[in-house]
C-alpha cells in the first residue's frame, strides 16, 4: 500500500522507475491474490508477469509519447519522458514483452510443468499466441491506434478476446 501511495504521488514522475514499479505493483497483486486464496503462485508466473506487465507499462508510456509527437510539447506532462525517448521506450518495451514469452517457454521445459499438465507439449501453442498479441499491440500503438492505456484497449479489442479464448483452450487441452 505504501509503495502504491509513493508511486501515485511521486515515483510515477521518475523515468524508468515508474514503469518498473507499475510492473511490480501488478505482479504484487497476483502474489497477493495467491496469498488471499491460499494458492501457491509459482516464481515462473511471477517472473512472466513482471516482464509482461513491464512491456504493457512501456506501451502505455509509448502511447503517451506518441500522442505528443507532432505537437510543441517536448515532455509528457507529469512524467519524466521526452518526445525523443520514443525509440528507447519501444526497444525496452518490446524486449520486455518478448522476455515474458521466453520465460513462458522456459517454464514449459521445466520439470514443474509435468506435475500440472498431462500434455505439456501443447503449451507450445501458447508461444505463437503471445508473440502475435504482443507484436500486434506494439504495431497498433506505433500506428497510433492504442490509446494511452493498453489494458482498456485490450478489453475493447475483439482480437484480444480471440487470443485469450485460444490461450484458454490450449490450457484446457494441455490439462
Amino acid at each position: 500500500m505504501a509503495l502504491n501511495f509513493l508511486y501515485s504521488f511521486y515515483l510515477k514522475r521518475v523515468v524508468l522507475l515508474d514503469v518498473c514499479l507499475l510492473a511490480l505493483l501488478y505482479t504484487i497483486r497476483i502474489f497477493a491474490g495467491g496469498e488471499a486464496t491460499h494458492i501457491v503462485i509459482s516464481y515462473w508466473l511471477l517472473t512472466f508477469s513482471l516482464f509482461f506487465f513491464l512491456s504493457l507499462a512501456f506501451l502505455k508510456r509509448f502511447s503517451e509519447l506518441k500522442n505528443i509527437s507532432g505537437t510543441n510539447a517536448a515532455m509528457v506532462k507529469g512524467r519524466g519522458y521526452f518526445s525523443h525517448d520514443l525509440e528507447a521506450v519501444v526497444s525496452m518495451g518490446t524486449a520486455a514483452g518478448y522476455l515474458s514469452v521466453l520465460v513462458f517457454a522456459l517454464y514449459i521445459n521445466s520439470p514443474t510443468v509435468a506435475m500440472f499438465y498431462m500434455r505439456p507439449h501443447l503449451l507450445w501453442l501458447i508461444i505463437p499466441l503471445l508473440l502475435y498479441w504482443i507484436s500486434r499491440m506494439w504495431l497498433l500503438a506505433h500506428r497510433g491506434l492504442v490509446a494511452e492505456d493498453p489494458i482498456i484497449f485490450a478489453i475493447k479489442d475483439r482480437v484480444s478476446y480471440v487470443v485469450t479464448i485460444l490461450f484458454g483452450a490450449v490450457l484446457l487441452l494441455a490439462r
